[in-house]
């Protein structure tokens, strides 16, 4: 049993959007005790002595980013010897973020990888799109498939999210 207080939050984020959501859940962790990492995933190094670990990504056409997938895939025995939890950024738009991706929660191509890993949940967290930030080939496909600019986080639900986990941690604990 992990006797460490120690949680990591890993992300992957390619304008900033999930960076800044990774940050409110380390935010939210730290003010209900917990010692928190907020790290992008490829710099994350060893994470046998994290008691948890949050993994998110932005999301593109489905996909993860591929910092997320690959810390997903060298981590993928130490996680699942400890509580995980999963997260996604990316829709933008009015309404709950996993209709508006018809049903997705998470990437079919990493799904035997969550299967392997049990996270304790799966989050879908609307995203940012600033067009001015865009690279031309980004552009181009939010025009193409219409993504609706600007920002549509929920700051509420990502706190109210993370303060579940800091519950559960805390539950564990005492256990």
């Amino acid at each position: 049993m992990l006797t460490s207080r120690k949680v990591l939050v890993a992300y992957a984020s390619k304008y900033g959007s999930t960076t800044e959501i990774a940050e409110r859940i380390g935010q939210v962790l730290a003010r209900a005790g917990l010692d928190v990492d907020v790290l992008p995933a490829e710099q994350t190094g060893e994470i046998e002595h994290y008691r948890a670990v949050i993994v998110g990504s932005g999301v593109y056409a489905g996909h993860w980013l591929k910092p997320a997938v690959a810390f997903l895939e060298a981590n993928r025995a130490a996680l699942a010897r400890r509580p995980v939890w999963l997260f996604s950024s990316g829709p933008t738009g009015e309404g709950d973020p996993v209709e508006i991706l018809d049903g997705w929660r998470f990437p079919h191509d990493q799904r035997a990888i969550a299967d392997h890993i049990k996270p304790r949940d799966i989050a879908v967290f609307h995203g940012k799109i600033d067009p001015d930030a865009l690279h031309l080939g980004d552009k181009l496909i939010v025009k193409a498939v219409k993504a609706k600019t600007g920002d549509y986080r929920d700051w509420r639900a990502i706190e109210a999210w993370a303060d579940n986990i800091a519950r559960q941690l805390a539950a564990q604990a005492s256990a």
